[in-house]
């Protein structure tokens, strides 16, 4: 088989949380276009099923909205229900869902603490063992998690201990379970974006004066496109990465590297 033919993702299901917008969307698409089925998963049902219907009419893939709290045991063990119901198997899954907001240390709420942490590190967590239990009893399966250019280094000027903490766990979480599945055919991997220029990003008011900053310090001296954390989904998703587990891919146009 050639390494186009691995790049390919059809008859693969595949669940991204997190999917209804910004860097999940683009994944969801992205696998998509490559040939899998997927299921758009988030809080937000109304706007999870508008972007299912969209991509669906763009990819002519089958789509389906699955609304899920992943801070909530309960409700992602009945997410997976629903997958499973529709596809009978997970080949893939995006444990993609987050939240930030910038508080200085000195003045954040612990429910502040608790509610980043609960979604950005329990929310992976939760979605990341729901996945690994099908995988493992299907004996593969590969699963992403999205953590972040904040879990390697302190973001400035903007003051976020709490999301750092949370995407430095991710990481730490998606090596110790690559290493506790290795051998029972479930891959863990994560990817960190950088600075990407989502809608959310592009039009919040809190973010909109800090990314002139962010140019000037980035080596390329400009946000990352949602488009171009695309090949790196499909890689992880598929037959083209068999080796690769327990890795994590800084795509952030070397901003980490110094």
């Amino acid at each position: 088989m050639g390494i186009m033919e691995k790049m390919r993702l059809d008859g693969k299901a595949i669940f991204v949380t997190g999917g209804a917008r910004g860097i999940g969307m683009n994944y969801a698409k992205a696998v998509a276009e490559a040939g899998a089925d997927v299921a758009i998963v988030d809080m937000d049902f109304a706007a999870a099923e508008q972007t299912a219907a969209r991509l669906a009419a763009e990819t002519g893939r089958t789509f389906i909205a699955i609304e899920c709290d992943v801070t909530d045991p309960e409700s992602v063990e009945a997410m997976m229900e629903t997958f499973l119901a529709k596809f009978g198997k997970l080949d893939a899954a995006f444990c993609n869902a987050g939240i930030c907001n910038n508080v200085p240390a000195e003045e954040m709420s612990y429910e502040c603490w608790k509610k980043v942490i609960d979604v950005n590190l329990n929310g992976i967590f939760l979605t990341d063992q729901a996945a690994g239990r099908q995988m493992l009893r299907q004996g593969y399966g590969s699963i992403i998690n999205t953590a972040s250019m904040s879990a390697h280094i302190v973001n400035v000027p903007q003051p976020q201990c709490h999301y750092n903490a949370s995407k430095a766990g991710v990481i730490q979480l998606t090596k110790s379970l690559a290493i506790e599945w290795a051998t029972r055919g479930v891959r863990v991997n994560s990817i960190s974006p950088g600075y990407i220029g989502t809608d959310l990003t592009l039009n919040s008011p809190t973010l909109i004066p800090l990314i002139e900053k962010w140019n000037e310090m980035a080596p390329l001296h400009r946000l990352g496109k949602p488009e171009e954390l695309q090949a790196i989904a499909v890689y992880l998703a598929g037959d083209a990465s068999p080796f690769t587990t327990g890795a994590d891919f800084a795509i952030d146009g070397a901003f980490t590297c110094f």
